[in-house]
């Protein structure tokens, strides 16, 4: 039943995913979605040891209301076509 709400809720871009910027390498990461920010920010302290792990610098972390068109946009995708995400104002 959960999942059921986390997809409508993601369909509809009020789902919680936490984003997550790092310079070096330059890419900007998508988790998610999740049903409250609550259970974002709890998930949020595994995804950035990952990236510690494999050695990411410049790591910045925020939890948002959106629909991420990728989950993993790399440099090049960054400079020639912007951050892809549909963000849903009312709720960042």
């Amino acid at each position: 039943m959960e999942e059921t709400l986390v997809n409508f809720m993601n369909l509809s871009g009020i789902a919680w995913w936490v984003k997550i910027s790092t310079l070096n390498p330059r890419c900007t990461y998508y988790f998610g979605p999740f049903l409250t920010s609550e259970e974002a920010k709890a998930a949020e302290a595994g995804y950035l040891e990952d990236l510690e792990t494999e050695g990411a610098e410049g790591i910045q972390v925020h939890i948002q209301q959106c629909q991420p068109v990728e989950l993993t946009i790399y440099d090049d995708e960054l400079e020639s076509s912007g951050d892809q995400v549909m963000v849903n104002p009312v709720f960042n």
